[in-house]
């Protein structure tokens, strides 16, 4: 059995599509389906069920999902391992992302191959999502770590999701929302707020929800906005990734009635990716797997 088709039926679990998971892999929708039919003839069993709203694992597809996810990680160590010992953590990989997923997605990532490969260097861009998702597109960076703006990705790029953030309030401990049992759109909108600036998925759904706010501070980084918070300039309005407690100062809650944010890997469709950026891709993968609680 082919792993590839192991790495096909998994990404069609998680996206719940064929058509998201052909966009995943780089492959064709037609080349996607052809694969897993032939998977199911391998294993002598049908693994997804598939309907207009898409597709969907059957009992025995669930049961294969944890063989199949080790079978897939046991290849990757094995490149990996193989990819290491022959010097191919050389060249440059450029990597793009809002100031929270590279904090705390890339970053982890290039200190784990900087400390191990030397020779591998790393251009990082961050930016809004808008402005990161045409850079791919461009060519300019190989690949992103950003938060999904709404809507389908533009024509040529595809995004892999790799976890949701809940939407969180910063506050100084002795403001009045911190008296609340929970927080709403409404209770915000009664407030001065400090987000991210235009472009950004944070900006796009505080304006969704709240068009009228009174938005004191369009911050280039989530630190920034942390910072503002702090001095009193209004109440801070984030994603929430990981599990650092807040800044000293601050007091940190969700937004009760916020959906999450999710954070998509970004590429080109039709891009050949260096063997470094394979590499920095899987670890990216791994670490988003490590922050959502997921088995690695």
């Amino acid at each position: 059995m082919r792993v590839e088709r192991a790495r096909y039926f998994l990404a069609a679990v998680r996206t719940g599509s064929l058509r998201s998971a052909a966009a995943a892999c780089g492959v064709s929708q037609p080349t996607i389906g052809q694969q897993l039919t032939t998977l199911e003839e391998e294993l002598d069993a049908v693994l997804l069920t598939r309907n207009r709203g898409g597709v969907r694992p059957t009992p025995a597809g669930e049961a294969l999902v944890g063989p199949l996810t080790r079978l897939v990680a046991a290849e990757d160590a094995v490149r990996e391992a193989a990819l290491a010992s022959n010097g191919t953590y050389q060249g440059r990989v450029t990597i793009g992302g809002g100031s929270a997923t590279v904090e705390t997605i890339v970053a982890p990532v290039m200190g784990r191959l900087l400390t191990d490969h030397p020779g591998l260097r790393f251009s990082v861009r961050e930016g809004s999502s808008a402005d990161i998702e045409r850079a791919v597109m461009a060519g300019d960076l190989d690949l992103a770590v950003a938060t999904t703006p709404d809507g389908p990705a533009p024509g040529g790029l595809a995004r892999r999701q790799l976890l949701t953030a809940p939407l969180v309030i910063y506050t100084r401990p002795d403001h009045p929302l911190t008296r609340r049992h929970e927080v709403t759109w409404d209770d915000l909108g009664q407030w001065p707020i400090v987000t991210m600036r235009p472009g950004t998925v944070m900006h796009q759904r505080l304006r969704r929800h709240l068009p009228d706010a009174e938005v004191m501070v369009e911050a280039m980084s989530a630190g920034t906005v942390r910072t503002m918070a702090a001095e009193g300039a209004g109440v801070g309005l984030l994603a929430h990734f990981g599990t650092r407690p807040p800044p000293t100062g601050l007091v940190r809650f969700p937004l009760a009635d916020a959906e999450p944010v999710e954070v998509s890997l970004v590429q080109r469709v039709d891009s050949q990716p260096s063997r470094s950026s394979v590499v920095v891709r899987r670890l990216i993968i791994a670490r988003a797997d490590e922050l959502s609680g997921r088995p690695g």
